[in-house]
């Protein structure tokens, strides 16, 4: 068991990452922060969801292209990582997109324990059906049933991550006095 501090310092050290270094993540690495989203909640315990890794440099590349088309993001290529982990669900699973989040979230932390840096990639979620998407996505074996609910995308951090300050205006106790 690890110690509330230790918990609080893993939270508060992650940041989004939007650029990596040319170095490759273990495949025993990716497993492992993959796993870490098995561990996530989801609605009745059902794990309907499916998370589809790939290192592929052509594929990830391929990816980013065709969701710069559908978007009209000339250029866009999702930061260059070196990994992704593609979340979808079932397509008819309200919950599908609250429980994939908590999945990425148990992602985003088990990589930052391993000095690996993500960042959330969410123009899948609305566009994943079209034409030029889901061939690609057919190809990653991701189910028809399926709609992607969020992407990981993993690298070793090139830099310093840009460090936002956390608003904690937005915390509020209220107890029996009001206050």
């Amino acid at each position: 068991m690890i110690s509330i501090e230790e918990c609080l310092e893993l939270l508060t050290t992650r940041h989004s990452v939007r650029h990596y270094i040319d170095r490759e993540i273990s495949l025993a690495d990716l497993r492992t922060i993959a796993s870490a989203g098995t561990y996530a909640p989801s609605a009745m315990n059902r794990q309907t969801w499916q998370f589809t890794v790939t290192r592929n440099e052509s594929l990830i590349a391929e990816l980013a292209e065709a969701i710069s088309v559908v978007l009209g993001r000339e250029g866009y290529d999702m930061y260059r990582p070196k990994a992704l982990i593609v979340t979808s669900n079932l397509r008819d699973n309200h919950n599908g997109p609250e429980d994939n989040a908590c999945a990425l979230q148990n992602m985003f932390l088990a990589a930052h324990a391993l000095g690996i840096g993500t960042v959330w990639i969410n123009q899948l979620k609305g566009i994943c059906d079209d034409e030029r998407i889901r061939p690609i996505l057919d190809r990653m074996q991701i189910p028809a049933d399926h709609v992607v609910c969020g992407i990981c995308a993993l690298g070793y951090v090139a830099g310093h991550p840009r460090i936002t300050v956390k608003n904690q205006d937005v915390i509020r106790f209220i107890d029996g006095d009001g206050v």
